[in-house]
């Protein structure tokens, strides 16, 4: 599929990976009028009535050709905690309502496509490492995060279940933990390299001798820098056309043992590191092999880690001066 003359809706589009993605379309030729991002202040999208208007809205005399459906309500560990039920039905329902609704709009018809990323929340809790998509039903999530993971799950089979019965073209990516500028660093909600990054230049500017961190830090964790996952996305909705789960990942792991000490030492927190074992770890590996990504989207992560990181903290202190 030619992106540079197709009209694409991009749910999140304004958000961390969503400007990622605008920009990389951007690369492909496709133009500021080609592309619509929904607000949230403009459309609920866990609202049917407000899915129906967009598909409206969004380009008033024709209609869309792509979806890309990357909106989300997610956080961290302790966010996961505080809203199981929030997090099962707004990512539920806006999956729901946006492919139905691409499906009455006549997405099917015009030949479209509807591309939806997933989470590797969705792997079940000891999924053998690395992980393989073909795992994916072999087990129930890690608990802290599961009602998230399984309605990102559902939406997969939907799109299956759409293609099966109507023959909707879709994609069905499964990135590992982002990171990059623009991130979410809000300490209740953001995921681990953000909250460590703020964790850590916070003490650092108040002159704190330790940072506490929850867990024990022997859990393992993956990371895929912000403009590599955008790429996958886009390479997705040009080439497949079909909802077999593809896994986007950097293809290494590293403890948040590590981790810790590694932003501790980007970051120039001079600090000891404190543990609190109270709190849990999470699901203890996340590591994705990333063959079939290189198979059907001739995709492999290109920023290396430290750099990553280094560019993310950067523009972290940049964005709080």
């Amino acid at each position: 599929m030619d992106l540079s003359s197709k009209r694409i809706i991009v749910t999140g589009g304004a958000g961390f990976l969503g400007k990622c993605v605008t920009a990389a379309l951007k690369k492909r030729g496709a133009t500021d009028a080609q592309i619509f991002v929904p607000r949230r202040k403009d459309f609920d999208l866990t609202c049917e009535s407000d899915v129906i208007r967009l598909y409206k809205d969004a380009f008033p005399s024709q209609k869309a050709d792509v979806v890309i459906h990357l909106a989300a309500e997610v956080g961290g560990i302790g966010a996961n905690l505080l809203n199981p039920g929030r997090y099962f039905y707004a990512n539920m329902a806006m999956a729901l309502h946006l492919i139905e609704q691409g499906r009455r709009d006549g997405i099917i018809e015009r030949g479209g496509k509807f591309v939806q990323v997933g989470t590797i929340c969705a792997y079940p809790k000891f999924t053998p490492v690395p992980f393989r998509e073909e795992e994916l039903w072999n087990g129930y999530p890690e608990e802290t995060n599961a009602p998230y993971g399984v309605a990102k799950k559902a939406a997969w089979q939907m799109l299956d279940a759409y293609k099966l019965q109507y023959g909707m073209k879709s994609s069905y990516l499964l990135p590992v933990n982002l990171y990059g500028p623009n991130d979410n660093f809000d300490l209740t909600t953001s995921h681990v390299i953000p909250a460590l990054i703020r964790k850590c230049v916070e003490a650092q500017n108040r002159g704190d001798d330790k940072i506490v961190c929850w867990g024990t830090g022997g859990a393992s964790r993956e990371f895929l820098y912000s403009e590599d996952a955008a790429e996958g996305i886009v390479r997705a909705a040009e080439s497949l056309d079909d909802p077999t789960p593809v896994n986007l990942g950097a293809g290494f792991e590293i403890t948040i043992k590590n981790l810790v000490e590694l932003i501790v030492k980007l970051t120039g927190f001079k600090g000891r590191i404190e543990w609190d074992a109270t709190k849990p770890d999470g699901q203890p590996r996340r590591c994705l092999d990333v063959e079939r990504a290189s198979k059907l989207l001739g995709w492999r992560a290109q920023v290396g880690f430290e750099d990553g990181l280094k560019k993310t903290i950067d523009w972290y202190r940049a964005s709080v001066k």
